[in-house]
């Protein structure tokens, strides 16, 4: 028997790939298991919208009652459309984006497509994202090998499958879990097209035209999903430049062949876009008195939130995620430290490059911009860096770790990203919307009238899609202020049309906040002495979910 088979060295080699392995195999059915645990949030039900073609038809709620079943229709799109209809629908959904939507097409066109196929459920839409993350593991897989061998791609895989940010948004129906993918595939395909050129291997025809498609293709798609990958352009461009700049013009003819692909849409909805666009939202300075801090604070987060602690982020203090990112950063500068010592510094400069700068460049662009673009969002809009910075991570345990220390840091970094992932979806239930749809299907056949003290389209949207389009619901949606003013205006003249009131107090309206405490308290006196005159409160719960835009009290009224 070969020693060589039997000995330390490669009996931890074979623990630790199979560690690996394993982790990535968990990575996988923590998707697939948790496809349907979370009702939509605000975002993804707003994207179901945009995707079925209807937004244009979305009209927000007056100062009296609608009914509600005219909302729901307009997150389902019918299957027996023949091609014209097909081709009406795509126009409208376009159309749609340039009214204010900040995003290219191609993530709402592909979840179109998915709805035509597998219907509007949670787990339906929501398998699309699942799918193109898993593709993006097993790109992260190749960036990893290329770069440093099979064990270091099993690495890589493994940490992007797990870790927490990239977990939540691979089951979030928004468009950063393909995003990801693009700025993966693109870097690898970049990658290997720059270091085949120092292997003696030849390399055939039809693999240079695949590698040349994946790099064209995937760039093309990171525009048209995400703006902000102009980001991740300039760093591919940059990377170029740092390995193989005598061959520039070759590469740049490749990332221009990207772009080239995206200037229809660029001509014909981006400049629509710019003008309808919405750009005040990102110069507002919130918890600190200087711009400095803010975008200090902003930087400190984005990694937080990226490479620790995930969707928490929305539980959590900004002060407890600022001081989880300063770990992170403490813990990338000594890793970056601990590699240049060990005479990685090609390595290590790929390395950071591909992970900090994207994010140096989006806040040089704030800066000079005076925005605040980074910090936007709880971090996604700069979630194109965690596979760079994970790349870090991996090429220091790989080559600035001494090999016995290896296996524990492995099962340490593994474990610690499973136990916020799996506490998350353990831990963090959303089910707000259930329990409104509970409350209404308590009895079918009497007609319901929802009070709601938010317009939102969000809020709306979601009790259109959970409480079933048969049930008896009108809703009254209105500003705070103005809620009180309305609901004594339809009980006065009609009710004895509505035997129940379902009032719906939202902590967090979102565009038409009170100011004041006090107002606050005097809005729901009033409503609450309106409902008192002609009905009597039966049934009162406060409901929460993962974030502020979840919490709401539930009052159910039955007339006396």
């Amino acid at each position: 028997m070969n020693k060589d088979l039997i000995s330390p060295k490669f009996f931890g080699q074979f623990s630790l790939e199979w560690l690996l392995l394993s982790a990535i195999a968990l990575g996988v059915l923590l998707r697939i298991i948790n496809l349907g645990s979370r009702e939509f949030w605000y975002d993804e039900v707003l994207s179901l919208l945009i995707s079925t073609g209807k937004n244009s038809a979305y009209n927000s709620p007056k100062d009296t009652p609608v009914v509600l079943a005219e909302y729901t229709s307009l997150l389902s799109i019918s299957v027996e459309t023949g091609i014209r209809d097909f081709i009406l629908t795509i126009s409208s959904l376009l159309k749609s984006l340039l009214g204010g939507e900040p995003h290219p097409p191609l993530f709402f066109l592909s979840q179109h497509l998915w709805l035509l196929l597998f219907g509007n459920s949670e787990a339906a839409m929501r398998s699309l994202n699942t799918f193109l993350s898993i593709a993006a593991m097993g790109s992260a897989y190749g960036l990893g090998r290329v770069f440093l061998g099979h064990r270091g791609g099993l690495f890589l895989a493994a940490l992007l499958g797990i870790n927490p940010f990239y977990l939540f948004h691979s089951l979030n129906v928004r468009m950063y879990a393909p995003l990801v993918l693009w700025a993966t595939l693109s870097a690898w395909a970049l990658l290997h097209l720059i270091y085949q050129k120092d292997t003696q291997i030849p390399q055939n025809h039809r693999s240079q035209i695949v590698w040349n498609v994946l790099l064209i293709g995937s760039v093309a798609a990171g525009i048209l999903t995400f703006y902000l990958y102009a980001y991740w352009l300039i760093t591919l461009a940059v990377l170029v430049l740092y390995l193989d700049r005598n061959h520039w013009w070759q590469h740049g003819l490749r990332l221009g062949a990207g772009v080239l692909l995206t200037i229809p849409w660029v001509l014909w909805g981006t400049l629509k876009q710019l003008r309808n666009a919405d750009l005040k939202r990102f110069s507002a300075v919130k918890e600190v008195s200087s711009a400095w801090l803010q975008h200090l604070q902003d930087v400190a987060q984005t990694l937080g939130i990226n490479l620790l602690v995930g969707d928490w982020v929305s539980s959590l203090a900004p002060m407890s995620v600022a001081i989880a990112g300063c770990l992170v950063i403490l813990l990338l500068l000594a890793s970056s430290i601990s590699l240049w010592k060990c005479g990685e510094k090609t390595n290590l400069t790929v390395a950071l490059i591909l992970g900090l700068l994207p994010l140096s460049l989006a806040l040089g662009v704030d800066i000079v911009a005076q925005k605040f673009t980074v910090g936007f969002g709880w971090g996604r809009t700069m979630i194109i860096i965690l596979p760079g910075c994970l790349l870090l991570l991996v090429l220091w345990v790989e080559r600035g770790v001494p090999s016995q220390w290896r296996t524990s840091i492995v099962a340490s970094l593994l474990f610690l990203y499973l136990t916020i992932s799996i506490g998350d979806f353990s831990l963090r239930h959303r089910s707000v919307f259930h329990r409104v749809a509970d409350l209404i299907l308590q009895d079918t056949n009497q007609p319901t009238l929802i009070a709601m003290n938010s317009k939102a389209w969000g809020h709306v949207m979601r009790l259109a899609y959970y409480i079933p389009p048969q049930a008896n619901v009108m809703l009254l949606a209105d500003k705070p202020a103005n809620l009180a003013t309305s609901l004594e205006k339809v009980l006065k003249d009609e009710a004895e049309k509505y035997p129940r009131v379902l009032w719906l107090d939202s902590s967090d309206p979102l565009w038409s906040r009170l100011k004041t405490e006090a107002e606050i308290n005097r809005e729901n006196q009033r409503i609450q002495q309106i409902l008192s005159n002609k009905f009597q409160l039966k049934n009162t719960q406060d409901v929460s979910g993962t974030m502020s835009l979840d919490k709401f009290t539930l009052k159910l009224y039955t007339r006396s």
